[in-house]
């Protein structure tokens, strides 16, 4: 199959890629490659994926409605994976009309480039976070009360609302998984698991929020890229799935997992908790399991050491590599 996949240098667009090359697919992929974080991390990503097979590639933001189509006519896609995203809970309480922008208007202009380009599956990335206050644990796709407390969150409900729509006006074969707190080889540098294990590794103070008693439903890479390639292949109008680990864990807990794989004690730095930020995620995943046979297979102790493992990999290619005379 013909794939295109938005935000495929990230975190999960490159584990997605990677998986999709391995299968046989054509992929192609969008990236902004902006400096939410440093460029060079999605860099090193697209060089693994171009050693993996081939790719085409555009340098472009999801929001150009003339970049896209043209490349949307020049790759032709059978179906997109719509990964990118402005994304994070706390940065978009500072920056909420350009999550609006790239979030909603962004997800408007893919869906109208299917449209036009004749495409026939789309699959959204959408998050826990539309859950919000008001539901109880655990979330289940078919709660009604969907109260977000960060403009993040709302944009992700709104890219739902019009993916729906498309498919319902124009026949779009669509499903949103919402994702669940999602970790491993590559994550972002600004989320917690990864940035715990540099600093605890360098002896330097972590950021805790709150008193570490929030909880997370993490999920490793791995099961949420076996669950999009599941939702790749289901015959569908339109369907919503949770994509977690159903089993959530504290933030003291992630600590103590990292200072064991590390064999280092964390300095801690006590934060107060922050706006945004839900007590507690957990993922209701029965309705995953029934249709789209999901099954995470990674708990979370050996989800933390092989994210320890790549850390460590990836701190002695650093330090084999010659330094650069600028």
């Amino acid at each position: 199959m013909n794939i295109l996949v938005t935000g495929g240098a990230g975190f999960i667009g490159s584990h997605v890629c990677e998986q999709l090359l391995r299968l046989g697919h054509s992929v192609s992929l969008i990236d902004e490659m902006n400096d939410f974080y440093p460029p060079r991390f999605k860099y090193e990503n697209l060089a693994a994926l171009e050693r993996t097979g081939p790719i085409r590639f555009h340098p472009g933001s999801i929001c150009d409605e003339t970049g896209v189509l043209a490349f949307f006519r020049e790759v032709r896609p059978e179906a997109v994976i719509h990964l990118a995203a402005r994304a994070g809970v706390r940065p978009s309480l500072e920056l909420p009309l350009l999550y609006e922008r790239v979030n909603v208007h962004g997800t408007m202009v893919l869906l109208e480039a299917c449209r036009m380009a004749g495409v026939r599956k789309f699959i959204f990335a959408s998050s826990s976070s539309v859950y919000g206050l008001a539901n109880q644990p655990p979330f289940r796709e078919d709660d009604a009360a969907l109260r977000p407390i960060s403009p993040y969150a709302a944009t992700k409900i709104a890219g739902e609302k019009i993916c729906y729509t498309y498919s319902h006006l124009y026949g779009l074969q669509v499903v949103c998984l919402r994702f669940f707190t999602v970790y491993g080889p590559r994550q972002r540098p600004d989320l917690a698991i990864r940035k715990f294990i540099e600093c605890i590794d360098r002896g330097e103070p972590i950021p805790l929020y709150g008193d570490g008693g929030s909880g997370r439903d993490y999920t490793y890479i791995d099961d949420i890229v076996h669950g999009v390639m599941a939702a790749l292949r289901l015959d569908c109008s339109y369907e919503v799935f949770n994509l977690g680990n159903s089993h959530p864990v504290t933030l003291a807990e992630v600590v103590r997992a990292i200072e064991e794989c590390l064999g280092k004690k964390a300095v801690i730095r006590r934060l107060p908790p922050q706006p945004g930020d839900v007590l507690l995620t957990c993922a209701d995943i029965a309705k995953a399991r029934a249709v789209l046979g999901y099954s995470p297979a990674t708990p979370f102790l050996q989800g933390i050491e092989k994210s320890v493992a790549w850390h460590a990999s990836r701190r002695a290619t650093d330090a084999a590599s010659p330094a650069v005379s600028l």
